[in-house]
């Protein structure tokens, strides 16, 4: 039986204020957490989609920093009780081994940090002293013997430092390494020469990538290929190919929006996707007569198909991967304000 994905955000607390968060891409916003009732909701509705869509329920609890949550260890035991998997991606500055060890021992099976250059690079983007904080989480995280992922996000400003953090992953066996692209979270935020990649540009990192992968095959950590574009790049190297006898009106891999995949943030707003405006509905409304809408309800509902419509994308309907791969419309809304907008990185001709 397959995974649903629901990327929670249980709070909005945070230790840094990295240039790209989604929280405060728009100053400074009223910081929520949500309420424990609130979280024993969420749980059920999320188990009774699964049940009815035949899926099994998956969260990536984050943040802000999940471990800043008030009552962060009571949903680690219940997820435990539950036998719920879950994935924790934050910080790595509460993360001693007593507590590496707690989560452990509570299911965790994955912690993702964040690497988005060499130091200077790194610390400059998300806070002074953050990368060497995060080079001795990577240890402390797989000592207590869970799978520690690094993530960065690649953009104008990192992008000539993407292979030397390959490689350093590699030599702190970081057990899982991906990267997606910088997605401008706001209609205010223009798209700087510092952040913007031209798609050839892109394409040539891929390159460079690939060649760094094959490289290290062999090295304890494992290259997720987390960008849809990795597909276009491989099928042009005749080592993607695309499955014969498949129905053609059926998505079977590529943008996991609106596929298998919710965002639910700690106010209860449920998005098609967390990289850009997408809210698609509530869990919960406001006041006395709080009126609360099932997930199933959601994420089979009217907002959520419009991110079904494939047909209407402008580039990506013409091409013979739509099915397959279809880029990153997150990052296409970034540029352009429409998710059926052509993926600025994508260099294809169609």
């Amino acid at each position: 039986m397959e995974y649903f994905a629901f990327q929670w955000h249980i709070t909005d607390a945070c230790d840094q204020r990295c240039e790209h968060c989604y929280i405060f891409s728009e100053g400074h916003p009223k910081l929520v957490e949500m309420s424990w009732e609130r979280m024993m909701k969420v749980i059920d509705t999320a188990r009774e989609m699964c049940e009815r869509m035949h899926r099994l329920p998956y969260f990536y609890i984050t943040g802000g920093d999940p471990i800043l949550h008030s009552r962060f260890w009571d949903l680690l035991e219940v997820l435990h009780e539950q036998d719920i998997p879950f994935t924790l991606m934050g910080n790595p500055f509460h993360l001693t081994p007593e507590v590496c060890q707690r989560m452990k021992a509570l299911g965790c099976r994955k912690y993702q940090l964040s690497i988005d250059g060499l130091r200077e690079t790194h610390d400059m983007i998300r806070k002074p002293g953050s990368f060497d904080a995060t080079l001795r989480a990577i240890r402390t995280i797989r000592e207590a013997g869970i799978h520690c992922a690094v993530m960065t996000t690649v953009s104008g400003t990192n992008i000539h430092e993407i292979p030397a953090i390959v490689d350093l992953v590699v030599e702190h066996k970081v057990d899982i390494f991906a990267f997606g692209r910088y997605c401008p979270t706001s209609k205010e935020k223009a798209i700087s020469e510092r952040t913007h990649i031209e798609p050839l540009e892109y394409r040539e990192l891929l390159d460079t990538l690939w060649q760094r992968y094959e490289k290290y095959k062999d090295s304890e950590t494992t290259f997720n290929l987390k960008d849809h574009l990795w597909t276009l790049y491989l099928y042009e190297k005749g080592l993607y190919r695309i499955p014969e006898g498949l129905d053609d009106n059926t998505i079977y891999d590529g943008c996991n929006c609106a596929n298998c995949h919710l965002t639910i943030l700690p106010t209860g707003q449920v998005m098609a996707c967390r990289r850009f405006d997408s809210p698609v509905g509530r869990l919960f409304g406001y006041g006395k007569n709080e009126v609360e809408t099932p997930l199933y309800d959601i994420f089979h509902g009217d907002k959520e198909n419009e991110y079904r419509q494939h047909e209407k994308m402008e580039k990506c309907a013409k091409c013979e991967l739509l099915r397959f791969c279809r880029g990153c419309p997150a990052v296409a809304y970034g540029y352009h304000h429409s998710f059926f907008a052509a993926d600025p990185q994508c260099w294809k001709e169609v």
